[in-house]
């Protein structure tokens, strides 16, 4: 895997719907290396601290690969790496394989596989298309949510390396999809095993005791 782009944005003030927002989901490409700290990277702004940013989404990635079949089904070539709101557009990142707890070295910096990503509307203003956040939510290759266990460094052309594999097999694919998809096979017993994950975000855990309280 490589950092094909690192993205970062100010806060925008927006007009949507007749309302003023301010989002941080307009990412652009940087060439400079940037600053991984615990919470955040330097330079990069979230409007919406409740919900972005923080501990366990300290930095988002995104799969370039993913881009092409974006292209197609958006049917809009213009798609360019930090579209989804990533921070570090890397090639090879697979959420069918990539686990929660898995710990990436990411530059300098080490992060851990903390959650999937579930969107807002904000993803849909981004990416011109109030449809997408029904696609992407049944594509199922959300990107991933890291925490920071090492802050550090990082730039474009980087190779991200996976330094710590989990035992369990609860993948950011599997998980995503066994929580929002009631027809997936076993997708119950994978929540429950998904509650056991100490690396597992507490707003996830919050959202599958729900789940799991609503079938029992």
């Amino acid at each position: 895997m490589k950092i094909i782009s690192t993205n970062i944005s100010k806060i925008k003030t927006i007009l949507h719907r007749g309302k003023e927002i301010k989002t941080g989901i307009f990412k652009a490409p940087t060439c400079d290396e940037v600053i991984i700290e615990k919470m955040n990277i330097i330079g990069d702004e979230q409007a919406d601290r409740i919900h972005h940013g923080g501990e366990h989404k300290a930095v988002y990635a995104f799969s370039f690969n993913h881009y092409d079949y974006w292209k197609d089904i958006l049917e809009n070539n213009s798609l360019s790496s930090g579209m989804f709101g990533e921070n570090f557009t890397i090639s090879d990142l697979c959420e069918e394989t990539i686990n929660i707890g898995d710990q990436l070295r990411v530059g300098t910096a080490l992060l851990e596989v903390s959650q999937p990503r579930v969107p807002c509307f904000k993803l849909g203003i981004a990416l011109g298309n109030e449809n997408v956040l029904k696609l992407f939510t049944q594509h199922y290759c959300t990107g991933v949510y890291f925490r920071v266990l090492e802050p550090g460094v990082a730039k474009t052309g980087d190779i991200v390396t996976v330094e710590r594999k989990t035992t369990h097999d609860i993948s950011v694919k599997k998980l995503f999809q066994a929580y929002f998809d009631r027809k997936y096979v076993g997708c119950e017993q994978i929540l429950e095993q998904a509650l056991l994950l100490d690396q597992l975000a507490p707003e996830w855990k919050e959202k599958l005791r729900k789940r799991l309280a609503i079938k029992n």
